[in-house]
């Protein structure tokens, strides 16, 4: 690999804050907020929307909206199996 070309690769805190959770990673980003981590290390922290704790897909809570009425025209086509 070619030298000073790669962005700084270590530790930091990624914090979902509309679920209060936070874990700690590897990655390349960077922040100028720290956080003092369990281990009693400081950290970046990086505040991000949404992980895996708050997504409705990983949650249980997704629900398919069918505003268009797709499902009612495609059992109408071809049938209602039951």
């Amino acid at each position: 690999m070619r030298q000073g070309i790669h962005p700084a690769y270590g530790p930091v805190v990624f914090r979902d804050r509309a679920a209060g959770y936070a874990f700690l990673s590897r990655s390349t980003m960077t922040s100028e907020k720290t956080v003092e981590w369990e281990d009693g290390n400081t950290y970046p922290v990086v505040d991000v929307e949404i992980s895996n704790v708050s997504h409705p897909f990983y949650t249980g809570t997704a629900r398919v909206l069918d505003t268009a009425g797709r499902v009612e025209r495609f059992e109408r086509r071809y049938g209602k199996k039951g």
